[in-house]
């Protein structure tokens, strides 16, 4: 008996930190997940490190936070240097401070969670065929014993990286371009005159060379390997004369627990949705390492899909809504792909002009904090605004909300846990949040509440409503906790909240309409 697509599970192709994060936040929304991988277990090689606030965020949303103190190493400052000279430096606010987390420890994290929520991740299995149907998508899985058994799902999410199967399969274009320069890398101790907390970047004649301090006392080294060089030239010796021609000078590397080349590229697919199958992080688009974007970027797209995708499994939405992954995610990766683009170019200008502009505007936008009021916190995650999206309503602004953008994050008091946190983070990250904010004295509209029982009526558990008090920060359950309601005015702000911390759409006299036009478009059922 085939079973119908609501009952089938999802698979998610891949256990790295995409993987991951999907199959994790799909069955915490009681989606039921297969997550396969190839390989026989998690690679132990540190591979990507920097994890920017807004991933921290999400990571400890999954009880990751002990892991992160234990393991994580927070970062002071990026410091570049030119000619021997450091001509900037860009220090983070507790708002803005990325940390230092290699891959091992943010997969172990997420495995965690991924178990804690009642998953797993099968291991040396592989997927070998894809035959997409409307009513689900069956697919071939040869098992560690060597046998192929077809399986049927209601979703298939490919996390399988640059090489991506799952896009191979589907014959989806990879387009884009590879860097001229071939890179060497490697982790190492360094005896000298660093401090471990910041990142350096020393640019020079020569080339560029990047060191990252890891957790443990040792650091990543990356640097441009000399013309015609390959992966299995790459050794200590080589490093150390890069080092000391491109470096500070007086640095001694010992100690390599890892060494190896790769080019850079910058390229995306065409696409990054086929009917019911996905793809996501290094699968959908691969870029240059320069703002440790990469492992970022692919959490934050399995976030973005996973919400959409349980509300479509059950049935409450539909192809409006799941289109607006490629479009929101789309819009993220071609952003991040520039800037990592501009940044490389940067670090290697072929002219001495260009080295002079270059080191001169670092000065001048360090002296005056300037990468701290747009570039970090772009880097740090903090800055999308979703725009031209189904899953969003049209642009605008109400009561301190933008919509597209990431819920503020300024402190409320929240009784359910009797403790003061970020408004972000005191909103259900499995449900889509209706928000009712009044300054104190000011009554909630009737028209509020009408709208607060709507939801609550089509969408049962899958809504939460909220009153904020926007004078005292008060969050309370019902209208009828905010202090001292008067006579209703038009100061009530709606808001409507995604599970993935960002908001739909929002309004003042407008709202309640705005919040029913965005449920009639974005969870319009497939027709």
């Amino acid at each position: 008996m085939t079973r119908k697509s609501g009952e089938r599970p999802v698979l998610v192709v891949g256990a790295g930190p995409v993987g991951l994060t999907a199959a994790t936040e799909l069955q915490r929304r009681g989606v039921p997940v297969r997550c396969v991988d190839s390989a026989q277990g998690p690679s132990p090689l540190s591979k990507a490190l920097a994890v920017w606030p807004r991933t921290l965020e999400l990571f400890r949303r999954l009880g990751g936070g002990a892991r992160i103190e234990r393991y994580g190493l927070p970062i002071e400052s990026l410091r570049y240097h030119s000619q021997g000279r450091e001509v900037a430096r860009i220090r983070f606010d507790r708002r803005t401070r990325p940390a230092t987390l290699p891959q091992p420890d943010a997969e172990a994290l997420l495995a965690e969670a991924l178990h804690t929520a009642g998953g797993k991740v099968e291991w040396d299995v592989e997927l070998v065929s894809l035959d997409q149907r409307p009513e689900g998508v069956r697919a071939g899985l040869r098992g560690p014993d060597g046998t192929v058994v077809e399986e049927e799902f209601s979703y298939v999410v490919g996390c399988d990286g640059a090489n991506s199967t799952v896009r191979r399969l589907l014959g989806i274009p990879f387009e884009g371009t590879t860097y001229e320069s071939f890179f060497a890398l490697a982790d190492v101790r360094i005896e000298g005159d660093l401090v471990h907390d910041a990142n350096y970047y020393f640019c020079g004649p020569k080339g560029i060379v990047v060191l990252v301090g890891l957790p443990g006392g040792r650091f990543r080294v990356f640097t441009a390997a000399p013309p015609g060089t390959g992966r299995g030239d790459i050794d200590l010796p080589l490093l150390q004369r890069l080092v000391d021609e491109r470096g500070p000078g007086g640095l001694r590397l010992t100690e390599p627990t890892w060494t190896t080349g790769f080019a850079v590229h910058a390229r995306h697919a065409e696409r990054t949705r086929e009917g019911r199958i996905f793809l996501a992080g290094d699968a959908a688009h691969i870029h240059s390492p320069a703002g440790g974007q990469g492992l970022n970027t692919g959490v934050q797209d399995a976030h973005n899909l996973a919400w959409k995708l349980a509300l479509a499994h059950t049935g409450q939405a539909g192809d409006t809504l799941l289109d607006s992954y490629a479009r929101e995610r789309g819009q993220v990766a071609r952003t991040v792909i520039r800037q990592a683009d501009l940044q490389t170019r940067a670090w290697t200008p072929g002219k001495r002009w260009q080295v002079a502009l270059r080191d001169a505007a670092l000065r001048t936008a360090s002296a005056l904090r300037l990468p701290n009021i747009g570039y970090v916190p772009m880097l740090a995650g903090l800055t999308t605004v979703y725009r031209d999206s189904a899953a969003v309503g049209p642009r605008g602004r109400a009561g301190g909300f933008t919509t597209g953008a990431l819920v503020p994050d300024h402190p409320v008091w929240d009784p359910r846990t009797h403790r003061r946190t970020p408004l972000r983070l005191a909103l259900d990250d499995l449900k889509l949040t209706l928000l009712v904010a009044t300054p104190h004295g000011v009554a909630v509209p009737d028209e509020a509440e009408t709208l607060a029982a709507e939801l609550r009526e089509q969408l049962g558990e899958s809504v939460d409503v909220r009153y904020l008090d926007t004078t005292s920060g008060v969050l309370s359950d019902t209208a009828d906790q905010a202090p001292y309601l008067a006579r209703p005015d038009k100061r009530c702000t709606l808001a409507l909240a995604r599970p993935d911390g960002y908001v739909a759409v929002c309004g003042a006299e407008d709202g309640a309409r705005l919040v029913r036009d965005w449920l009639r478009t974005a969870l319009a059922p497939t027709r």
